[in-house]
């Protein structure tokens, strides 16, 4: 098991080897960033975007949150941080697609599918259950097609369905919908299954979901 002291010999081995190796990558992420995609994904530890999609620094601008979610639009006063994220991405680096990345055995999709969390105070599960309550509507629907709720097909139907929320939650967004309409933003679902190490991208036609 990892500790903040063996992540301080991870840092040093990074500092010796690969920093130095990329010396001229560095300097130029000095000056700035300009990457072309932003990567919403969970964050459950098991599931890194840029190891996944074998990235460098600077070539992904990455968000990630309980189940990879994405709020609706909205004005009402709060901390917005996927918001505020998103909004860095769209308007100011200009972004040109938006994955939301979604994941096999996500804890957040089964505590939604299985509303473990419902009733919990905050701090104690309730921020969670606030969260997870934007996959209600789907969670219904997935309970509704597998009445047993507690095998592997429900599970993934329910994390695929959570990748088309944040999608649909996406396109409430003005500035969005307005970067679609131009044919300058992209928005692309996928989902990692952590058992076989398989990544599906999703038919935005369709809502399916195939291996890439």
């Amino acid at each position: 098991m990892t500790h903040f002291t063996d992540m301080i010999e991870g840092y040093r081995r990074f500092r010796n080897g690969g920093w130095q190796q990329q010396r001229d990558r560095w300097d130029e992420l000095a000056e700035g960033q300009s990457p072309k995609v932003m990567v919403i994904a969970c964050s459950d530890s098991r599931v890194e975007p840029s190891q996944i999609f074998d990235t460098n620094p600077g070539e992904i601008f990455v968000v990630r949150n309980v189940a990879a979610l994405v709020p609706p639009f909205e004005t009402t006063p709060g901390r917005h941080g996927v918001s505020a994220a998103l909004e860095f991405a769209v308007q100011f680096l200009k972004v040109e697609e938006i994955v939301v990345m979604g994941h096999g055995l996500c804890g957040g999709c089964h505590a939604a599918l299985h509303k473990s969390m419902e009733g919990a105070e905050p701090g104690r599960g309730g921020f969670i259950a606030d969260w997870i309550a934007m996959l209600d509507d789907a969670g219904a629907e997935v309970r509704a097609a597998h009445p047993d709720i507690d095998n592997r097909e429900a599970g993934r139907a329910m994390e695929m369905a959570a990748v088309r929320v944040s999608i649909a939650n996406l396109r409430t967004f003005p500035c969005i919908q307005e970067k679609e309409k131009r044919g300058t933003l992209k928005l692309r679902g996928a989902f990692f299954a952590i058992s076989d190490g398989v990544l599906h991208v999703m038919d935005d036609a369709t809502g399916d979901f195939a291996p890439a």
